[in-house]
C-alpha cells in the first residue's frame, strides 16, 4: 500500500513540476507516474555509477556535480520516454529538478507533521 501511495505522490510531483516549469511537458497523469519511475530508475543506476566515478570532484564542489548528474539523468529520461515526457533543454531540466525537490520537500514536511 505504501508503494502505491509513493507512486501516486511521485506522479503528482512530476505533474505539478511539469505544469509549473515552462519547457517541460508530460502527456498525462499516468505518464507522470511512469516518468517518475523512469527518472528514479535512471538516476539510481546510471546516476549512481556516475556519482561513484565523480566522487572526488563531487566532494570538492560540495555536491554540485551530483546535482548536475541529476539534471542530466532527467534529460536522459526525456530521451527514453520519447514524446510522453519532453524537456526542452538543460535549463528547463535544471528548474524541473529544483521544482521536484522543493515539492517533495513540502509534501514530506506535510506528511511528517500529520504523523
Amino acid at each position: 500500500m505504501r508503494f502505491i501511495i509513493s507512486l501516486l505522490v511521485t506522479g503528482l510531483v512530476v505533474a505539478l513540476a511539469s505544469w509549473i516549469i515552462p519547457g517541460v511537458q508530460v502527456a498525462g497523469f499516468g505518464w507522470a507516474i511512469l516518468t517518475g519511475l523512469v527518472i528514479g530508475f535512471v538516476n539510481a543506476i546510471v546516476g549512481g555509477i556516475l556519482r561513484l566515478f565523480t566522487f572526488p570532484l563531487n566532494w570538492l564542489t560540495f555536491g554540485l556535480v551530483s546535482f548536475i548528474i541529476t539534471v542530466l539523468m532527467i534529460m536522459l529520461s526525456d530521451k527514453i520516454m520519447g514524446t510522453k515526457f519532453e524537456v526542452d533543454g538543460f535549463m528547463p531540466a535544471l528548474f524541473f529538478a529544483i521544482a521536484v525537490a522543493v515539492i517533495e520537500m513540502i509534501i514530506g514536511k506535510l506528511t511528517n507533521d500529520k504523523n
